[in-house]
């Protein structure tokens, strides 16, 4: 007969508040949506501590691409501008030398 190993139960590591706000700030900005029309408005929660929400807060308001304005009702508006065609041309570019270093590396 096999004996069964008794697992111990491992400790689920909670997130800290300010780990979920960054979370979701990062979520939001990063939505398709919010990507296609450069802003997004986040609100804050009941759940979103003061110390917490000005740190996040603080820490995009010292981001110079992004705009921010503070509303009446606590939300913030992020606003930012779109890439620059030569930003653009600068991924591709480095694309294209990626994709090019893998077909050299092939040994066929």
């Amino acid at each position: 007969m096999s004996k069964q190993s008794k697992a111990t139960p491992k400790q689920r590591q909670e997130m800290t508040g300010l780990e979920r706000l960054s979370l979701r700030v990062s979520s939001m900005i990063n939505h398709p949506i919010a990507q296609t029309q450069r802003w997004v408005t986040i609100h804050r929660l009941d759940t979103d501590g003061d110390m917490e929400w000005e740190e996040v807060m603080g820490l995009l308001a010292e981001t110079p691409e992004l705009d921010l304005t503070f509303n009446d009702d606590e939300s913030v508006t992020v606003r930012w501008e779109a890439q620059s065609s030569e930003d653009r041309d600068d991924l591709v570019v480095e694309k294209d030398w990626e994709e090019e270093r893998i077909e050299e590396e092939a040994p066929f």
